[in-house]
């Protein structure tokens, strides 16, 4: 098994810019991964992927210097394991409230003696010669459970002490949502603030990274300046959606009503 480009970008000091793929196809995810992101994320939970496409995007990616990963639908042994099993690299998993959610979700994703993953990784194995990926898979596989809502952040300190997790991922939505707020990525309420620095903080002290979705560049960089150690730029769907409307208006405009 390959060295994890995302651990390699976290230990030069840098940040990590991670694209996230909605859509099922292999030819997006080609295109995609010939863009310069740092990781690739095929998105199981809200995006329209199911289990063959994940793994066509991951095929398509093969060969481009791109980190394979999936947000998983949820906490579950079973697709977690299959996830793995197919060649993920990393694994993003929504919801996790309690300090025992994080260590199921490390006890599913290792093998023993540090988990209860099954063995047969049948994609997987393939990354190296026959039986070397199961010697490092633990040690190489990154982990980041979702911070999203307000127990969440009250089992902060509880659930980056869990051992085995690489760091956290939050969820702006869901976070904001779960406070009354209404859902959207790039926040910029003083509270939802306040809990972004203490995430930051709490994930330094243990030498953990905390990565965060972001609507594009600008609040990339926003949050990468504030201390996350991985962003999400959007996802296909919303940079194709929103370049193709840019182009559009910028066609109407320009032709002087002869469009």
């Amino acid at each position: 098994m390959a060295t994890n480009n995302v651990k390699k970008v976290w230990a030069s000091g840098k940040a990590v810019v991670n694209a996230w793929l909605a859509i099922p196809s292999g030819f997006s995810a080609e295109v995609i991964a010939q863009c310069g992101f740092d990781s690739v994320t095929v998105d199981m939970q809200h995006g329209v992927q199911d289990y063959l496409s994940m793994v066509q995007c991951f095929q398509a990616m093969n060969g481009h210097p791109v980190t394979p990963m999936v947000r998983v639908p949820w906490n579950e042994p079973g697709i977690i394991g299959k996830v793995l099993d197919g060649g993920a690299y990393g694994v993003i998993c929504p919801m996790i409230n309690t300090p025992q959610e994080a260590k199921d979700l490390v006890q599913f994703a290792k093998y023993p003696p540090k988990g209860t993953r099954s063995n047969g990784p049948i994609r997987a194995g393939m990354y190296g010669s026959a039986g070397s990926y199961q010697q490092t898979a633990n040690d190489e596989i990154v982990l980041l459970p979702m911070m999203e809502t307000k127990t969440a952040v009250e089992n902060m300190e509880a659930i980056l002490d869990v051992e085995g997790i690489d760091g956290v991922y939050i969820g702006p939505s869901d976070l904001g949502f779960s406070y009354g707020l209404v859902p959207k990525l790039d926040r910029d309420e003083p509270e939802i603030l306040k809990i972004y620095e203490k995430i930051i903080k709490e994930c330094g002290k243990r030498g953990l990274n905390p990565g965060i979705h972001c609507s594009g560049a600008e609040g990339a960089v926003r949050a990468i300046n504030m201390g996350f150690k991985l962003v999400t730029l959007s996802n296909e769907v919303g940079l194709m959606s929103t370049y193709a409307k840019m182009q559009v208006n910028q066609t109407r405009k320009d032709s002087a009503g002869k469009a």
